[in-house]
C-alpha cells in the first residue's frame, strides 16, 4: 500500500465558471444539458492540465536559474583583466605627431632647406 494517498486535484470555482461559459459559448442546436456538462468537464480537465504544465515549467526554470547561480562564482572572486585604453586615446598622440611634423616641415621650408615654388 502506498505511503501517501494522492489527492484529487480540487478545481476552483473560477475554473468551473470559465469552463462552463466556454462550453455554453460553443453550444450547438439540440445539445442537451448533459452534453454541455460533459464538455465543461473536459474543458476543466484541460485547464487543470495546462496549469500543471505551467507550474512544472516554472519550477524547472527556477531550478535551472539556481544551478546557474550556484555554478557561477561571485563577481568579487572573478579576476578582471586590466582595462585597455579606448580607441579614442590614440587621437591625441596622432595629433601631436602631426603637429611636430608640421612644425619641422615649416622650419625646413622657412630656412630654405626645402625649395619652394
Amino acid at each position: 500500500m502506498a505511503k501517501y494517498k494522492r489527492r484529487k486535484a480540487q478545481i476552483s470555482d473560477e475554473t468551473r465558471a470559465e469552463a462552463l461559459s466556454i462550453a455554453n459559448g460553443i453550444k450547438r442546436e439540440g445539445q442537451t444539458k448533459e452534453h454541455t456538462k460533459l464538455i465543461a468537464q473536459g474543458i476543466e480537465k484541460g485547464i487543470q492540465q495546462h496549469k500543471r504544465q505551467q507550474k512544472t515549467k516554472a519550477r524547472q526554470g527556477q531550478e535551472q536559474r539556481r544551478q546557474r547561480e550556484y555554478k557561477q562564482p561571485p563577481a568579487a572572486a572573478m579576476e578582471t583583466p586590466p582595462p585597455s585604453p579606448p580607441a579614442s586615446a590614440k587621437l591625441p598622440w596622432t595629433l601631436l605627431i602631426l603637429t611636430w611634423l608640421g612644425i619641422t616641415g615649416y622650419a625646413l621650408y622657412a630656412s630654405g632647406f626645402i625649395p619652394g615654388t
